[in-house]
């Protein structure tokens, strides 16, 4: 099928590409339908809509950018997304993007994840973590304010 998405123009994706969102996403509680497209050459994959061309998040592997990022999986959330592996699991985290891009921001409090066997995703909410929302992708320069 072709998709048209806020980033990559028109695209052609297949059925078996669609993740499915039951709940949707917070503040998108309708969208529960969307398609992982890796910006080439870079970290980022933007989670497109299938629904609405014009959303799309901009997310990276947050293990690529902050290498103590913890979390742990509640088990309804375990249920939900049907995970019995962690092969099966991959985390993003949404961003934030501002300009200058060094700014962007990456929220760390409520990491996409999602089921690659199944197809299955959900936006985590964690609760009780020192992370925030906006957690800087990029080191705050000296004598920057």
């Amino acid at each position: 099928m072709k998709l048209r998405t806020k980033y990559h123009g028109e695209v052609e994706v297949n059925g078996t590409d669609i993740f499915y969102f039951s709940n949707g996403i917070p503040g998108f509680l309708d969208e529960k339908q969307f398609v992982l497209l890796p910006i080439e050459d870079t970290p980022f994959i933007i989670l497109q809509s299938v629904k609405t061309p014009v959303l799309g998040f901009a997310m990276i592997d947050p293990f690529l950018y902050f290498p103590d990022y913890d979390i742990e999986l509640d088990e309804q959330t375990i249920e939900r997304l049907e995970l019995s592996s962690e092969r099966d699991v991959a985390v993003y985290v949404i961003l934030t993007v501002a300009d200058p891009f060094e700014n962007t921001t990456a929220n760390l409090q409520a990491p996409i994840v999602v089921n690659r066997a199944k197809k299955l995703g959900k936006q985590v909410i964690l609760t009780n973590t020192p992370y925030r929302t906006k957690h800087r992708l990029f080191p705050e320069k000296a004598g920057a304010k």
